[in-house]
């Protein structure tokens, strides 16, 4: 397919639980729209497979080793001459993943509360994305990608593990403000085998930019008086599957 000829650089970023498809989407929509990808890069993390083992003991570690990488992929990706595609955000690792940790007791309230101070000064010096897309999915979605996936550290996952961030996910992306959101029916996508899913998914996202561009003007002459500054100009929408 022809790359799509933006008339901006966009940076579009997708969210969701282990298994959500993330790495999928964002290989195939990059594909369709010759846009750069930037994928999660989990298997370098040399803490990941002793976490799975020892939350307690390699929690904070690991959960430090995402943050600075995820920080890395951001900044490199705002410097990309082209519209790039994430796999998954670095706002994830601390709304869900390490408040998860700490609310379980894997991390305690002194190493949350220094990684949330340095997730949220770092992150107050990065742009958002133009879009968030969050694949919404059930446990039984999650837990039979996972295992068509077949990584080792990733065996002793339990559904209960999935539930509770799932939960998060939706606490998350609920309160989510910081540029618009496309939530997607993960349990009734299939973007690889239907072309005609993942071209309504690509042609949503479009839709969702060119229309945030051209409202772009309206925005700067700003929002009505009293609006809180995070909830100015987000929308979130939920793309149905026919």
């Amino acid at each position: 397919m022809t790359p799509y000829q933006a008339s901006a650089r966009f940076f579009i970023a997708i969210a969701g639980n282990i298994g959500a498809g993330k790495s999928t989407l964002t290989a195939l929509l990059a594909r369709r729209l010759g846009w750069t990808p930037f994928f999660e890069a989990v298997d370098d993390n040399p803490y990941l497979a002793d976490f799975y083992q020892d939350m307690p003991r390699w929690a904070f570690h690991s959960q430090i080793y995402f943050l600075s990488r995820r920080l890395r992929h951001h900044r490199d990706l705002l410097n990309q001459p082209t519209s790039v595609v994430q796999d998954r955000t670095v706002y994830e690792d601390a709304e869900v993943f390490a408040r998860n940790l700490y609310e379980q007791g894997a991390l305690s309230a002194r190493e949350y509360h220094s990684y949330r101070e340095l997730y949220e000064v770092l992150t107050s010096l990065l742009p958002p994305p133009d879009l968030v897309v969050y694949l919404r999915t059930s446990v039984d979605t999650l837990l039979r990608h996972i295992a068509q996936r077949g990584r080792d550290f990733e065996r002793d996952i339990s559904p209960a593990y999935l539930s509770r961030l799932n939960a998060l996910y939706e606490d998350w992306i609920r309160d989510f403000t910081l540029c618009p959101v496309l939530v997607l029916p993960a349990d009734e996508l299939d973007v690889v085998q239907d072309e005609g899913h993942l071209g309504l998914v690509a042609a949503r996202i479009l839709d969702r930019l060119n229309s945030a561009q051209e409202r772009a003007p309206e925005r700067s002459e700003g929002p009505p008086e009293g609006t809180p500054p995070r909830l100015r100009c987000v929308q979130h929408d939920n793309l149905a599957i026919r």
